[in-house]
């Protein structure tokens, strides 16, 4: 997960949830009150042909839950090559092994949140 500063100019990497349903809609709530959180971004997994699949399917269930729960407006984002572009950053940063598999999916969901705030400008 990561979340934006105030003026939605940064995003910051704040964590993972691995936690099923519904589980991970409560704890995303938890974070949306804490943290004040007007908009969500979710990463939508569209293959390199521009398919739907499985994965996309699935993401934008997940979107559909939040917001019928949260009643907060969530956008899908493409999300492709995200996570090579985190892998890529985290290999130049130096962090390998298991603590950059630890790290890669908030490194993906900044870069996801990133693009979402610089396309907004």
């Amino acid at each position: 997960m990561a979340i934006s500063d105030a003026e939605r100019r940064v995003a910051v990497p704040i964590g993972t949830i691995r936690t099923g349903a519904p589980a991970d809609v409560k704890a995303i709530a938890a974070i949306v009150r804490e943290e004040g959180v007007s908009q969500i971004v979710v990463g939508h997994p569209i293959s390199l042909s521009g398919r739907k699949g499985e994965a996309a399917d699935h993401a934008e269930r997940f979107a559909q839950a939040l917001n019928d729960f949260l009643q907060v407006p969530v956008i899908l984002r493409d999300e492709r090559f995200t996570t090579v572009q985190a892998e890529r950053r985290l290999a130049q940063a130096g962090v390998r092994g298991r603590a950059r598999r630890e790290v890669v999916d908030q490194t993906a969901a900044t870069i996801i949140l990133q693009d979402f705030l610089d396309s907004e400008r």
